[in-house]
């Protein structure tokens, strides 16, 4: 009866170290399945490390596959022969295929010119791969600056529309660099400007001084002296009169509609541009301030406000889908009597 019990025990523990020779087999074939399969993907000098440290994390592993997998200078040849002389068997049905990659090569054009070096303005041609970038022309100059040319020169911020800090010219319109996605033909060649008929201070890196003096001509904030206050503190507005301010204090001064603009080309010295006027008209008409009468006799000028000829480029730029020519519309209206 004793032996009896000593040969079931020793049988079940036979079984016992069976399952777990095979459980640990199983989970080295995957380990090394992986490694294997990124070896034969990205090159095997990359992988083969992982190959190694799989084998060597089991005992399942024969040494021929774990030395196969650790020498550097091993092949895929030598790999595969290595992984076959272990504990395991492949089929043929079972090999992994390598991946397939294809590079989408894109020229883009860029405007370079530094002011410190003399020389003349030109168009520098850069080939990205669009699989390898981001959506948008932003990701592309940061591809370019990060991996290309470090001395590649724009203004960027939030990344996300609001800042107004990448605004430039793209294939010959104006736009935000993060909200404009690239022109998936890598047949023809995508340019990439500074903003026009502004200075270049580097590269798409423009003088924005003209632009925000004009702005703050028109006293873009509000004057509320003198006004009833609910509380002695706050000014009431309905909201019938806040309703009158969407679609203007979105306004993120990003200056593609006033450079798009003949008019403001011609004479950005006096004529102050449809985003100013447009930020002007913001302040007129909210009901909560109190020079309303004199913001609208400062822009009574033939040239301030009377530049402007409809021809609603700005509103077809806007990043935000906002009509600076609908605002100026309604201040020549306001000249002659009717505010809305």
């Amino acid at each position: 009866g004793h032996s009896t019990r000593s040969l079931a025990g020793a049988r079940a523990s036979a079984r016992a170290r069976e399952s777990e020779r095979e459980r640990r087999g199983e989970e080295t074939m995957s380990l090394c399945t992986h490694a294997l399969r990124k070896a034969l993907g990205s090159g095997v000098g990359a992988w083969l490390p992982m190959a190694a440290a799989a084998a060597a994390s089991t005992s399942g592993l024969g040494a021929s596959a774990a030395a196969a997998a650790a020498s550097g200078a091993g092949s895929t040849a030598s790999l595969k022969s290595g992984l076959a002389l272990g504990a395991f068997r492949t089929s043929a049905s079972a090999a992994v295929p390598a991946p397939q990659y294809e590079e989408a090569n894109k020229d883009f054009k860029i405007y370079r010119w530094d002011p410190d070096n003399g020389d003349k303005p030109r168009m520098e041609t850069y080939t990205v791969d669009l699989n390898d970038c981001g959506p948008m022309i932003l990701d592309v100059l940061l591809k370019i600056k990060d991996e290309q040319d470090s001395s590649l020169s724009f203004r960027r911020s939030c990344r996300e529309g609001i800042c107004g800090s990448c605004a430039m010219n793209i294939d010959g319109s104006n736009g935000l660099a993060c909200l404009t996605r690239i022109d998936k033909d890598t047949e023809t060649a995508s340019t990439v400007a500074p903003l026009p008929h502004m200075f270049v201070v580097k590269d798409l890196v423009v003088d924005m001084a003209n632009f925000y003096s004009q702005y703050k001509s028109v006293k873009p904030w509000l004057h509320s002296e003198g006004s009833e206050k609910v509380d002695g503190k706050e000014v009431y507005q309905s909201k019938e009169d806040r309703a009158k301010l969407d679609g203007l204090y979105e306004c993120i001064l990003c200056a593609c509609c006033s450079t798009s603009c003949p008019s403001y080309w011609w004479n950005s010295d006096k004529y102050l541009g449809p985003a100013v006027l447009l930020q002007a008209y913001r302040w007129i008409i909210d009901s909560r301030d109190s020079i309303t009468d004199e913001r609208i006799q400062q822009l009574d000028d033939a040239f301030k406000l009377y530049r402007c000829k409809t021809i609603m480029n700005c509103a077809k730029v806007c990043p935000k889908g906002l009509n600076p020519g609908k605002a100026i519309a309604k201040i020549k209206k306001a000249h002659h009597g009717t505010l809305e």
